[in-house]
């Protein structure tokens, strides 16, 4: 009977097996790696890490008014939101005349150019004895322009212009011819209507800007009466001199 040969197996083998030498150096490295390395839930601790730390000294240095650095994005504010699920208004005149703080179950709201804002989150200036409650209510953008808070408590902005016109020194106007006369008075009046609009877009952008108040809508079937108004007395006198213009250049 032949004998079986037997397969030399070379010195450090183990049969395919790896060797108790070869398991510590496997481990070895891989824990000169992981020191060596940061793995993917260590950026993450580091990440949220600074996140936390971003949020809570904003929120000091805030005085406890924001966790984003005072950006505070217009979905995380309830009545914004449930504005823009249920879409824009669009009151007429009497019924905007309900919104004026009287109802204490009803939002406040003003209008300028035709535009409508919620500024409910000031009640203590618009509300029931603040100071700015008679804007409430209305659209009062003749009001805005020309500071007369009691008697322009109108949307008709007619003649307003007048108090960007410039007074003309009388013996300078003997020196002008007639038609001078006119086109100067037809520049004027273009340049003051322009003024006029920069006065009113400025008081609109306030209240679409600002950080409490909000649009929620527009004023519908606003009527311009059959007499213009005439210019209120403390407009009037904010008039400038022609002649301080000039200076001015």
């Amino acid at each position: 009977m032949s004998s079986l040969r037997q397969r030399q197996v070379p010195a450090g083998s183990t049969g395919g097996e790896p060797s108790p030498t070869s398991k510590q150096s496997a481990q070895k490295t891989k824990s000169r790696n992981e020191k060596n390395g940061l793995s993917v839930l260590d950026v993450i601790r580091v990440v949220v890490t600074l996140i936390v730390a971003s949020c809570g000294l904003s929120y000091y240095m805030t005085s406890t008014e924001s966790v984003l650095w005072g950006y505070r994005p217009w979905f995380t504010r309830w009545p914004v939101l449930v504005r823009y699920i249920q879409g824009p208004l669009s009151l007429t005149p009497d019924q905007l005349a309900l919104y004026n703080g009287s109802d204490s179950s009803l939002p406040i709201y003003l209008a300028i150019n035709g535009y409508v804002f919620d500024v409910s989150a000031n009640r203590l200036v618009y509300g029931p004895g603040g100071h700015y409650n008679f804007f409430t209510g209305k659209d009062a953008s003749r009001a805005f322009v020309t500071g007369c808070f009691q008697e322009d408590q109108t949307h008709d902005l007619r003649g307003v212009e007048e108090m960007f016109m410039p007074l003309d020194d009388e013996a300078e106007l003997k020196t002008l011819s007639s038609g001078e006369k006119k086109i100067r008075r037809e520049q004027d009046r273009r340049l003051a209507r322009a003024s006029v609009q920069r006065q009113v877009q400025h008081w609109e952008n306030f209240f679409r800007n600002h950080k409490k108040y909000f649009e929620v809508g527009k004023v519908v079937g606003l009527e311009v009466p059959e007499e213009m108004r005439e210019l209120c007395e403390s407009a009037k006198q904010q008039r400038p001199k022609r002649s301080s213009l000039k200076k001015g250049d």
